[in-house]
């Protein structure tokens, strides 16, 4: 997906190189990676380098800005937005959380391998973040052949002013997803009426004109 031209989306020395952590440019984990074991430097890298492709081909793009959601992460005028991970520590669940047996993956044998991504917005109140993480949920776990975990839990950050009701909602598609093997084919808008699959999607399927050319997205 190219990237969708954006007032705000800055110039080429607004960001940092997408092989670079730089501690004091990253969100601080949240309570969601609380007790597990939250990645830094090489380690995030290689996971947040993973997201980027996914987000690429699921078109998870944040239309302020106009570029891929993992770029906010590199974004020098937003410090303190972006994704961070953990590796999720199975005695540290909260034990409403769904688990995943792990059986059908490389892991076959041991505990299921679980990734928990915190996305904290530029601001309070951001009017993205809802589709966004529920986007970057969807993109991580329907294309789980890309990476070895189970599962992927997505949150936003508390920071947010509806971040409870926003985990609400990826919490049950996360319960859905764990029963079932897929996610929800319908979402629910945020007046509580329900509502058909948005803008074409249908389970996790994309539609193949999906912001090829800048003129749509699904999210």
């Amino acid at each position: 997906m190219v990237n969708v031209p954006s007032p705000f989306g800055g110039s080429d020395d607004t960001f940092d190189g997408y092989g670079d952590f730089v501690p004091g440019h990253a969100p601080a984990p949240g309570e969601f990676l609380a007790d597990h074991d939250v990645l830094d430097g090489r380690e995030h890298l290689a996971v947040h380098r993973l997201a980027r492709e996914l987000f690429e081909e699921r078109a998870v793009y944040d239309m302020t800005f106009g570029y891929n959601l993992a770029r906010l992460n590199n974004d020098r005028r937003h410090p303190d937005a972006g994704y961070r991970y953990a590796v999720e520590r199975s005695e540290a669940v909260d034990g409403d959380l769904p688990t995943p047996d792990g059986g059908s993956r490389e892991t076959e044998g041991e505990g299921a391998r679980v990734l928990r991504a915190e996305f904290t917005p530029t601001t309070a109140f951001c009017p993205q973040s809802d589709t966004l993480t529920r986007g970057s949920l969807r993109a991580w776990n329907g294309l789980a052949d890309r990476h070895e975990f189970d599962l992927v839990r997505v949150r936003v950050a508390p920071v947010h002013q509806r971040a409870t009701e926003i985990n609400a909602a990826l919490r049950e598609a996360e319960t859905t997803l764990v029963e079932r093997g897929a996610l929800p084919d319908r979402e629910r808008r945020g007046d509580g009426d329900s509502a058909t699959p948005r803008d074409g999607f249908d389970g996790d399927a994309v539609p193949e004109s999906a912001g090829r050319d800048g003129s749509r997205t699904p999210f």
